[in-house]
């Protein structure tokens, strides 16, 4: 396939796929808006320097440097794009709604206007959420109406319609991937699962929103950047495609498996306050597609997952304790 570009190689999920490609032997641009963040949080800068070296970064602000990254696609003959750029923050986007419909909407749009007059590009993959949907009842496929809760969930809903008409109208080669709620060692500290465990290990109390009453499925990082990948390679063109565990479990319960696990009383680890505004109460992603047509299957448990990013925590304590603990929202 060539080298692949990553946009968003910043983020948790971005970062940790340009790590899985390097490992298979693929080329990879990884382009972000901000510099490279911390060592800690880009599991690529992990690998040995011989599959390092595999890696470019460039510094590209979808915003405002859309030539630059259209001067890279067009040099490089770049047939293969997989996006994980947005502003992706629910509770946040509530505060500077504008700056989500900016990045989410306004830039997609210039970008798949650019995009579909490449007539090289083969794949571009587009990274969404299942926030799209709202608040789930029961299992639900990749055909469900949106119901977005948020201006975030709104946003990725408009950027999703709009890579859909370009694919039906243009010919743009657009597959979506929609993954349950990603974890593992490498995410930043204001999601919950590293959260919890940060918290856990320096003594601090967790706030838990809501009680904790909403359910989620919880996937590591790894099986979804398998499934990125085998729908990067085979996935057809204008499908979306569920990336989820069949394991659903509350943020309640979630919490107090990992301070079962860290010997940490729940009780005295954690204080209840009020939930989030518009914060969804479930989310059931069916992935039977995924598993059917191209022959996924999760592979980490929950528990293997927590002890895996548990460990990383450990290690990484003295780094992670100088990192800020909370989204800070860049416009």
């Amino acid at each position: 396939m060539g080298t692949i570009l990553v946009i968003g190689s910043n983020s948790f999920s971005g970062a940790s796929f340009c790590s899985y490609l390097l490992k298979l032997g693929v080329d990879v641009i990884g382009a972000s808006r901000s510099s490279e963040a911390a060592d800690v949080f880009l599991p690529y800068k992990w690998l040995p320097a011989d599959q390092q070296k595999r890696f470019q970064f460039v510094q590209i602000d979808l915003n405002h440097d859309l030539e630059k990254l259209v001067k890279i696609l067009r040099e490089g003959k770049i047939k293969t794009i997989v996006n994980f750029a947005a502003q992706s923050m629910v509770g946040e986007s509530w505060d500077k709604p504008d700056d989500w419909m900016r990045t989410n909407v306004v830039t997609a749009a210039l970008l798949a206007e650019k995009l579909r007059h490449l007539d090289f590009l083969e794949k571009y993959v587009h990274i969404t959420t299942p926030e799209v949907y709202g608040s789930t009842d029961g299992w639900i496929s990749e055909d469900t109406p949106f119901n977005p809760s948020t201006p975030y969930a709104v946003s990725r809903a408009a950027g999703d319609m709009l890579f859909k008409i370009y694919q039906e109208s243009y010919g743009l080669p657009v597959v979506s991937t929609r993954a349950a709620n990603v974890y593992g060692p490498g995410q930043p500290l204001y999601r919950i699962i590293p959260r919890t465990i940060f918290f856990l290990l320096t003594g601090r109390v967790l706030e838990l929103h809501g009680g904790g009453e909403s359910v989620r499925s919880f996937i590591h990082i790894d099986d979804v950047s398998e499934a990125t990948w085998m729908v990067a390679q085979s996935g057809q063109i204008g499908q979306t495609h569920h990336i989820s565990t069949d394991r659903i479990i509350s943020i309640r319960d979630l919490v107090r498996l990992i301070c079962e696990k860290l010997g940490k009383s729940f009780e005295e680890s954690v204080k209840i306050v009020g939930e989030r505004l518009g914060k969804d109460s479930a989310y059931c992603l069916d992935s039977s597609k995924l598993r059917d047509r191209l022959g996924w299957a999760d592979r980490i448990t929950l528990e293997d997952g927590i002890d895996q990013t548990t460990a990383w925590a450990s290690v990484n304590l003295a780094a992670l304790s100088k990192l800020p603990l909370n989204y800070i929202h860049k416009p």
